[in-house]
């Protein structure tokens, strides 16, 4: 299905979901608040589990927050964070599927080639012995 004058902003919208998760301190906060109770954590948590500076955590904490994967909200002198939806718990689920069918895929090439005969004439760069 060719891309419409309607469906285009849909796909610019999901582009923009999948860059603010696009990198590892983003996914490190989100899997955090994914298995904290009621998938809300303190800055301070969160600093402790990513061992990022604030500077940046917070950074990060705010390019989550406008693309609507978290909210925050004060709570004395802390600031929580909370995944914005059960559906994002859902697809960081999602996506550590997918990394793990990766992995064992790699897991088997590489004991598939540890079956393979051995070269024990071949050295590296190709020198014989």
């Amino acid at each position: 299905m060719p891309t419409t004058e309607l469906t285009a902003p849909l796909y610019a919208i999901k582009a923009d979901l999948f860059r603010s998760l696009a990198h590892p301190t983003r996914i490190q906060v989100l899997e955090v608040l994914s298995a904290a109770p009621d998938h809300a954590a303190s800055v301070s948590t969160l600093l402790a589990a990513t061992g990022a500076e604030a500077s940046a955590l917070s950074q990060h904490l705010a390019v989550l927050k406008r693309a609507g994967v978290v909210t925050s909200a004060r709570t004395g002198n802390a600031v929580v964070y909370r995944l914005s939806r059960p559906l994002v718990a859902e697809l960081l689920v999602v996506a550590r599927a997918f990394l793990r069918e990766i992995l064992s895929e790699s897991g088997a090439r590489l004991a598939a080639a540890d079956d393979l005969p051995p070269l024990s004439d071949v050295h590296v760069g190709g020198e014989r012995s």
